[in-house]
């Protein structure tokens, strides 16, 4: 696991299996970014592909 700094955030890579992968939290982490979270996790079709997956 390393990180990166992308104007003044620090986000989260992780390696696996020779792929890396960034966190999108860490990307949305700021002043508006716990509502635009918790207006995703309200939309339905983010419920119908949580549900399904």
């Amino acid at each position: 696991m390393s990180k990166v700094h992308v104007q003044d955030k620090e986000i989260t890579i992780i390696s696996l299996d020779g792929k890396d992968y960034i966190s999108l939290t860490d990307m949305i982490k700021g002043e508006l970014g716990d509502q635009l979270i918790k207006n995703w996790l309200r939309n339905k079709n983010t419920i119908e592909y949580l549900g399904v997956w």
